[in-house]
């Protein structure tokens, strides 16, 4: 029984999917990026990558393939072995293998083993239907050079010659006074024409941008979502108050009480705001070292606290 759809699936929803006796898949934020060389957008979305030092079973995956493929928790677990160790067996005698939609595993010249994500998928929920686009650059010199020749093509047409006569003295005046004209109609020709390429670059700059604009909303409304098991509705709860703490940095999740129980006294003993939960629908009880209002205090929280106390440390986004 193939795994790697469950664990797609998952990292829709959470930050750390763990794949007992092998390792854990994290994601993180990355923000929309604009690259300039080619006029290209990227939407945001999660970076995926490998942690093959966190191996403990936290029921995540077990639980979720249990309700998914309707067996009993005990058979996930045994599936789940099975697999990891296929994978194992796998990377040691060809090198490498792939898990489709997350991303490839093979091993460099130490005998490490390296993980590449997959650039396909976008697991940012929030990102859905958004696609990477490429804007076609605006030719400004190529206009440029087109209304100077036009400048030029005018200026030959209507030369400046003066051929000296004797005649009467007040002849300069007739010939300043042409020279003059010539020069202020050849001076408003030219300001026309450079006054008319200001407002054509103007006007397809607005065109570019309108295309673009247009392409986008077309492609969110035309996006459909494909996944090999639709995942369950999600509902999204809006805070009444400010009091609202829907962001958790999670110490972990015990399936024994007294351990869940001897693990917060420790944290409330170091300082930390910690909370413990009732049991989980997994039939785990969690532990967390405190409650956020806004992600960016608990994305920091849980980086001091990745270096300061526990590297496994986890953020949970959910409304307690």
């Amino acid at each position: 029984m193939k795994i790697e759809h469950h664990i797609s699936q998952l990292l829709y929803r959470y930050q750390c999917v763990t794949v007992p006796g092998f390792g854990a898949f994290l994601t993180e934020f990355q923000s929309a990026q604009i690259d300039e060389s080619s006029h290209s957008f990227f939407p945001p979305k999660k970076s995926i990558s490998f942690n093959p030092y966190l191996k403990n079973n936290d029921g995540l995956l077990a639980n979720h393939l249990a309700q998914a493929e309707k067996i009993t928790y005990e058979v996930a677990v045994t599936v789940i072995q099975n697999e990891v160790n296929l994978w194992k067996n796998t990377i040691q005698e060809i090198g490498q293998f792939t898990l489709k939609n997350v991303g490839g595993f093979s091993l460099n010249s130490e005998k490490n083993l390296v993980f590449i994500p997959v650039d396909h998928v976008n697991y940012l929920k929030e990102s859905f239907g958004l696609s990477s686009y490429t804007s076609p650059s605006v030719q400004r010199e190529t206009l440029r050079e087109v209304y100077k020749e036009q400048v030029e093509t005018l200026e030959e047409i209507a030369p400046i010659t003066i051929t000296p006569e004797k005649r009467n003295n007040r002849n300069w005046l007739k010939y300043a006074a042409v020279f003059v004209l010539t020069a202020g109609i050849s001076s408003a020709v030219g300001f026309k024409l450079y006054e008319n390429y200001e407002n054509q670059i103007a006007q397809e700059t607005l065109l570019v941008e309108t295309n673009v604009q247009k392409k986008v909303n077309q492609r969110i409304q035309e996006a459909t979502f494909f996944i090999d098991n639709p995942l369950p509705s999600v509902t999204l709860t809006v805070p009444k108050s400010e009091d609202k703490q829907p962001y958790h940095v999670v110490a972990g999740a015990f399936r024994i009480e007294s351990n869940a129980e001897n693990a917060y006294k420790t944290l409330l003993r170091l300082g930390f705001k910690a909370k413990r939960l009732p049991a989980n629908k997994h039939g785990l009880f969690p532990v967390l070292y405190g409650s956020f209002s806004s992600y960016a205090e608990a994305h920091d929280a849980m980086k001091d606290i990745k270096k300061l106390d526990n590297k496994d440390a986890w953020l949970l986004i959910e409304e307690l």
